[in-house]
């Protein structure tokens, strides 16, 4: 392999394993969301695997009960006592920063919404998503450290049912709560179920520079973390863990989640204190549902149950996710690359913790990942140094064998020989980098930590592309600036495409988050110190040997 095919082929590798996320992985295809038809008033059918009949248009709406707390603000309907719209005040919208970010919501053509119930063939009176329930008052503010929201069902058929929203202070862990007093004659056997309900459209912010997974995920102790694409259900594709005693479902988008979750930290699985529970993913119109589902013990007649389901609905913050249940952490996916993004993430928590910055956390991150692969991009340097330094006798092999490709070819190897040169040994420890570089990449991306986190002067919020281009700039110059340290390919016209193809490439950072920017043209800079460094020991090596000679 000459120089030339060499950096084509670092160049290449690395730009179609970064942009294949970017631009070739599958993305699921936005789904309309329905909302010409009525939706009726009458209970959800129940199917015969006792699952809830999925909403098929238009959710309807009663009267809205506003809940405020110091870091939600939180709209519940009495139509089903759905929670149909909550803004997370302490995140901006991405498209207005004077703006909350709205993670769920049934307004401006969408829908997300989270929903509970409770089905018995016994007794279809009992309260649904279809169900209108009264409440005490419309606003309601918390002032302490918890706040408790209860709205009554109608009764039915001598069954007194309250669904309860207990909030707490700075905290995106929403208690719901069913309680039960069945004053009828005889036992009752409900299912409760809590479902996310949502359309398909790619969520606020999202860009083909900026693509992460959306859709729902399911999480137990037996099968792990399983993601299930949206493809995938409108296929009858989707494969999940059905059937379980503990876990969460949840649907994810980037840096946001909502999961239903079945044994919080430090508490009894509902599923010990019931018959069994089990997940549900499913889509009707437009409209996708991921649901837990728990089948309650009978409650004899004259006797009162609560059951409670939290619901998070926040950011996907490693320090707030990792303490409400086990596995929860792992929404934060960083795909096929977690096992080096997780401890390269873990990394940069504990820098951070030490600089209170995480611009200057990435800076520092990106120093360390520097120095342990030293002595590799060392090694490949030193392989490029000389490759370099043998240029000008690459050009008189070219001029002396013309167009006898065969015979240039095996001067060129017969040079290599002789020096010692292995035109591998520029490439193959760039390889062995190339992981551990998107594993960072991935973990710069998925961080919602970088959310409206600052770093100097005009760098306001390292999770948006850099307002003035200063940081794309300095990455096209110092992408362009490599190639006149690498060997210089011997045909003229892919001299010119290695001059272009880094400002071809250095495009796209123009739409990255300055996060992933600032990381990118400070290891480009380091790297351009050390082969330029290495370039000039080279260069001495040859000057003192050929005098010695």
């Amino acid at each position: 392999m000459d120089s030339k095919r060499l950096i084509i082929f670092i160049v290449l590798s690395m730009g179609i394993l970064l942009l294949w996320q970017r631009f070739l992985a599958p993305k699921p295809a936005p789904a309309p969301v329905a909302q010409t038809q009525d939706f009726t008033t009458s209970a959800p059918a129940q199917a015969a695997d006792g699952k809830p009949a999925a909403a098929t248009s238009h959710l309807g709406s009663a009267q809205r009960i506003t809940v405020d707390t110091d870091v939600l603000h939180a709209e519940i309907d009495t139509l089903g006592g759905d929670l149909r719209q909550l803004d997370l005040l302490k995140h901006d919208a991405t498209d207005n920063a004077k703006k909350p970010f709205d993670l769920l919501t049934d307004k401006n053509g969408r829908v997300y919404v989270a929903q509970t119930g409770l089905l018995d063939s016994s007794n279809p009176a009992l309260p649904t998503h279809k169900t209108v329930f009264t409440a005490a008052q419309s606003h309601y503010t918390l002032s302490g450290d918890t706040l408790e929201v209860s709205m009554s069902a109608p009764a039915a058929n001598g069954v007194k049912v309250n669904k309860v929203y207990v909030f707490h202070k700075g905290s995106y862990l929403i208690g719901v709560r069913y309680d039960i007093v069945n004053a009828s004659a005889a036992a009752i056997k409900p299912t409760a179920y809590f479902r996310l309900l949502r359309d398909g459209q790619a969520p606020e912010g999202e860009t083909r520079f900026a693509y992460t997974f959306n859709g729902p995920a399911v999480y137990t102790s037996d099968s792990k973390f399983q993601k299930v694409k949206f493809s995938d259900v409108d296929k009858g594709k989707a494969d999940y863990a059905k059937t379980t005693d503990n876990g969460w479902i949840a649907m994810l988008q980037h840096y946001f989640m909502s999961a239903w979750i079945l044994n919080p930290a430090g508490q009894t699985s509902v599923c010990k204190i019931a018959q069994a529970c089990h997940f549900s993913i499913d889509s009707a119109n437009g409209l996708y549902s991921a649901a837990a589902m728990v089948d309650m013990k009978p409650i004899a007649a004259g006797k009162s149950v609560a059951i409670t389901v939290p619901l998070y609905a926040g950011p996907e913050e490693y320090d707030i996710i990792s303490k409400v249940t086990d596995g929860l952490e792992l929404s934060k996916d960083y795909g096929w690359v977690h096992i080096f993004a997780s401890p390269l993430f873990w990394l940069l928590t504990k820098l951070h913790a030490l600089v209170l910055n995480w611009g200057w956390s990435i800076i520092l991150l990106t120093v360390l990942v520097k120095a342990v692969f030293y002595p590799l991009t060392a090694a490949s340097y030193r392989s490029m140094g000389k490759m370099k330094a043998l240029a000008p006798r690459l050009e008189k092999l070219k001029e002396i064998h013309g167009d006898d490709r065969a015979k240039f070819q095996q001067a060129v190897m017969e040079m290599y020989k002789s020096e010692k040169v292995n035109p591998l040994g520029g490439c193959l420890p760039m390889l062995i980098q190339i992981p551990v570089f998107i594993g960072l990449y991935w973990a710069l991306l998925a961080s919602v930590e970088l959310r409206e986190a600052p770093w100097v002067m005009w760098i306001h919020d390292l999770a948006r592309p850099d307002p003035y281009y200063v940081l794309p700039v300095l990455m096209a110059v110092t992408m362009f600036a490599q190639t006149f340290l690498n060997p210089p390919p011997t045909d003229p016209v892919q001299a010119k495409m290695m001059k272009i193809m880094p400002m071809a490439f250095s495009a796209m950072f123009f739409f990255f988050p300055a996060g992933l920017v600032l990381y990118y043209v400070l290891n480009n800079m380091l790297s351009i110190a050390q082969q330029w460094h290495i370039n000039r020991r080279i260069d001495a090596a040859r000057k003192a040997q050929a005098v010695h000679s």
